[in-house]
């Protein structure tokens, strides 16, 4: 069964392409995947896209975060520095002016203006300092902004079970999924 969901991922397409735009943002925990995916324009849903979930973790429960993801195809990188620096208007979280010039919304409305909600995983870190599955948040103050990125190719279905499942990670460990986006190549490009 797991190969016949892995089926839909391409490994043709590098997370770390340089051109990769953003062509879909869901950063609205009401908005359906199916409806964040009907608004972007830029999308082209016979291709592989980059997907990219952003979440906030302590930093003591980054190594397991890692460890859980990686079984099933995921890289989960830490957010660099240089685009932490605040939101640049485009409803992004984070990623201020350090953001690479490829790495803006193409062909779709930028995501509702969302903070990043380290406050709500900062509050819940700071409460018992246990997840209740047995393993140990950080303190408060190391809170570690991360995404986890793969290729595959884009549907509702896929892109809210994986929401689901990025928000329990998350919430297992101490921390918070703020939402996910998508990159692909440039179409004009190609």
């Amino acid at each position: 069964m797991r190969d016949r969901w892995r089926a839909g991922r391409s490994p043709q397409l590098d997370v770390d392409d340089p051109a990769l735009v953003v062509v879909v943002t869901a950063f609205d925990d009401a908005e359906a995947a199916s409806a964040a995916l009907a608004r972007a324009t830029g999308w082209r849903a016979e291709e592989p896209a980059v997907l990219r979930h952003h979440l906030t973790l302590p930093a003591g429960a980054v190594a397991r975060a890692r460890e859980l993801l990686a079984q099933d195809g995921w890289r989960l990188d830490e957010v660099p520095e240089r685009d932490r620096a605040g939101d640049d208007g485009d409803g992004l979280p984070g990623r201020g002016e350090g953001r690479p010039p490829g790495d803006r919304p193409s062909g779709t409305d930028a995501a509702p203006d969302r903070p990043d909600r380290p406050d709500h995983a900062r509050a819940r870190a700071a409460g018992t300092g246990e997840t209740g599955a047995g393993e140990t948040t950080g303190a408060a103050g190391d809170l570690v902004r991360l995404v986890a990125v793969r290729v595959q190719k884009l549907d509702a279905l896929h892109c809210a079970q994986e929401r689901s499942r990025m928000a329990s990670l998350a919430q297992r460990l101490g921390g918070d999924a703020s939402g996910w986006d998508a990159l692909q190549l440039p179409g004009a490009d190609r």
